[in-house]
């Protein structure tokens, strides 16, 4: 079904900065001490986790987030997700957004798997009514069979993933942020998640893919942004990134 908004991503000159604290005294005894005597301090580190970054994502675009670790891709989906709040700049998101980031986000872990999907289908808006069609729909999908009843808190790492997706693949998001998911379970339960994706892009979905492999980046991605200790260093169409590989194969002769 085609959608009627008109979803869009605008990321506007983005920092992220975080407090690192430092005890000077690595001891509990120590700690205890040094604070009845007064001189206990602890030693407060700026880290500059992003920079000044900018972009736009158009409706029914996909982009990839290349970089090694720690280089601010996992902090700038989160802050695009709204689960972190940038220290400046604004990010501005039309639209319905999904966020597969973190394990287990927006379950509860007492609740059973279908008590959950209910949750997350109410954060979105649906009524009980109109998740009650998707539901069985949702459960095959995941293949969770009869572990449906059970609280997630008992769910593995495996489970908590099939059941993130398969909620967010079938509430019909404008946007999909996914960091490291789509490598969710066996080879064959991983295709039918690609499908859906696709799927869902050929509805107009934004996809912002967070992920280590290039191969992934153009399997799913028009473009690519490359972020390097928390700075914008590439942003280039993925087929670049396959005339990439072809010059690494076939370094140029003298």
């Amino acid at each position: 079904m085609a959608r009627a908004v008109k979803s869009s991503i605008s990321v506007e000159h983005i920092s992220k900065t975080f407090a690192l604290r430092h005890n000077r005294v690595d001891s509990l005894k120590g700690k205890v001490v040094g604070l009845l005597k007064r001189r206990w301090r602890q030693r407060i580190e700026q880290f500059e986790a992003l920079h000044d970054v900018s972009f736009t994502v158009s409706h029914g675009e996909s982009v990839a987030l290349l970089g090694h670790n720690g280089s601010g891709k996992s902090t700038l989906l989160q802050i695009i997700a709204r689960i972190l709040r940038p220290t400046s700049g604004r990010v501005r998101v039309q639209g319905r957004v999904a966020p597969l980031i973190e394990l287990g986000v927006g379950f509860n872990p007492e609740l059973t798997g279908e008590e959950n999907i209910y949750l997350n289908a109410s954060l979105f808006g649906f009524s009980n009514r109109r998740t009650a069609a998707l539901y069985q729909e949702i459960v095959q999908f995941s293949e969770l069979g009869d572990f449906i009843d059970t609280p997630v808190k008992n769910y593995s790492s495996g489970m908590y993933m099939r059941l993130g997706f398969s909620v967010a693949a079938h509430l019909n998001p404008d946007i999909l942020l996914a960091d490291e998911v789509l490598a969710v379970g066996d080879q064959a339960f991983q295709e039918k998640c690609h499908n859906r994706i696709r799927e869902l892009q050929r509805n107009g979905l934004i996809l912002v893919l967070v992920t280590h492999s290039q191969v992934q980046a153009e399997q799913f991605c028009t473009r690519y942004i490359r972020l390097d200790h928390g700075r914008v260093i590439e942003q280039s169409p993925t087929s670049a990134l396959a005339a990439d590989k072809v010059m690494t194969a076939h370094p140029a002769r003298h």
